[in-house]
């Protein structure tokens, strides 16, 4: 039998902002109406469903929690609805599941079990802060997270630009919010003055705030307010 449910993938918000301003509304009318979802953080998920409002009671709602300790077999439960011809949304802490998020299994076990996947429309920091940034945005890379060890984080640094010096490619990547000044600082001490450098801070929300210098140019200025903010860091190596 050909599996007829359907596994959506709805985006939620990167900060406080009202959701019509970073999702569809038929994005929102989808998530409204579910009555399953997998989550990462079942108490963000109830937050992100009373924004959308629900049709049925929020306490009705069933949310699926998904820890690095779940493994196939619950997913696999999770997912079995599907093959009847149910409908579950999946989404992420921020921005848009399976991206850099570990809902991707979830995805990829769908697809396995010939389960439809459908992506809703929504924000992607990734994808944000490199539209915003002037970078180059054919040939990009995004690595996660930096080391913690500064001298660890430094050597990393160096080779994600020589990287981007020898491919064109910009490099994308987050770090902590409590340690988001160390990084900057991190980065203007590491990186060659003529790398340009782009930092966007807290995407769609009111303190929304995207610079793009080169690191000489950033050394000249204050630094700017990056504490406790979602940022992303991106660069781009001189030739």
């Amino acid at each position: 039998m050909t599996p007829s449910g359907i596994l959506h993938l709805i985006p939620v918000s990167l900060g406080e902002a009202p959701p019509e301003t970073w999702l569809p509304q038929a994005a929102r009318d989808t998530a409204s109406r579910l009555d399953t979802y997998i989550a990462e953080n079942a108490k963000t998920a109830r937050v992100f469903l009373k924004q959308m409002g629900t049709v049925k009671p929020l306490q009705e709602i069933t949310i699926h929690t998904l820890t690095s300790k779940v493994q196939e077999p619950q997913m696999r439960e999770w997912l079995q609805p599907l093959v009847e011809g149910g409908e579950i949304g999946l989404v992420s802490e921020a921005g848009c599941p399976a991206v850099a998020d570990p809902g991707a299994r979830v995805v990829a076990l769908a697809h396995n079990m010939g389960i439809h996947v459908r992506p809703w429309v929504g924000p992607s920091s990734i994808l944000l802060s490199l539209m915003g940034s002037g970078l180059e945005g054919q040939r990009f890379t995004f690595h996660g997270y930096a080391p913690v060890e500064p001298t660890a984080r430094a050597r990393q640094i160096k080779e994600w630009e020589a990287g981007s010096r020898k491919l064109e490619q910009t490099q994308i990547f987050i770090e902590t919010p409590y340690r988001n000044e160390a990084m900057f600082d991190t980065l203007k001490k590491t990186l060659q003055p003529d790398t340009r450098l782009c930092v966007a801070r807290a995407l769609t929300t009111g303190q929304e705030w995207i610079q793009t210098r080169t690191v000489a140019q950033w050394k000249s200025m204050p630094a700017p307010d990056l504490a406790k903010k979602p940022t992303i860091f991106l660069f781009l190596a001189g030739r």
